[in-house]
């Protein structure tokens, strides 16, 4: 409402303004372009008795075609102590991976101060707030969230509560929790497919 007075007082002063038909178009492609951000893809990250587990699918999409089917979404960082999973635009996780390194480096692989920092500069740099990308990381001492799983990308919601069932109802290992559950998203996401890559951290 803010928005639509505004343009309503600057067509009264008899300033150029946006057609309102044409500001509600944007404003409506915009809202789509922010939904199919996290779109295209299954990261999890599971820990389960000193073990961090990391999974992705490889399945890379463009509307409604499959680009590439064996992508790798994971990357180690810092001395491969940390892993970090991306979904959304490839160059724009790239910048991300990049960024995230460096607040790394700079903060001594400290996992949550290099996260904070990065936010810090999410909210004053313009161009990193238009990055169409999400990262999921963890490291050997712990994951943020209150339950040892976190999860990105179209299918993360099914990987989680594949996940959650299994952490509660077996004694599977962080490894066999990650496999079973991307296999269940996979089967239920078609933005995620069976070509998925692991990698792990011993605490």
């Amino acid at each position: 409402m803010l928005r639509y007075t505004r343009l309503c007082i600057g067509r009264r002063r008899g300033r150029r303004t946006l057609d309102l038909r044409r500001f509600f178009s944007l404003v409506l492609d915009k809202s789509s372009r922010d939904k199919a951000r996290i779109r295209s893809t299954t990261v999890i990250c599971v820990r389960r008795n000193g073990q961090v587990v990391m999974a992705a699918d490889g399945q890379v999409t463009l509307g409604d075609h499959v680009l590439k089917h064996s992508a790798k979404k994971i990357r180690r960082l810092y001395q491969d102590k940390i892993l970090a999973g991306f979904a959304g635009s490839t160059a724009d996780a790239f910048n991300l991976f990049q960024r995230f390194e460096t607040k790394l480096e700079q903060y001594a692989g400290n996992l949550n101060r290099a996260a904070v920092e990065l936010a810090k500069d999410w909210r004053t740099d313009k161009m990193l707030r238009n990055l169409e990308a999400l990262l999921v990381v963890g490291a050997g001492d712990g994951i943020d969230p209150d339950e040892p799983i976190a999860a990105i990308g179209s299918g993360g919601s099914y990987a989680v509560a594949a996940a959650r069932a299994l952490l509660e109802n077996t004694d599977l290992g962080a490894l066999e929790i990650a496999q079973k559950a991307m296999k269940i998203a996979g089967e239920i996401c078609i933005y995620t497919n069976d070509r998925v890559t692991i990698e792990e951290l011993k605490g």
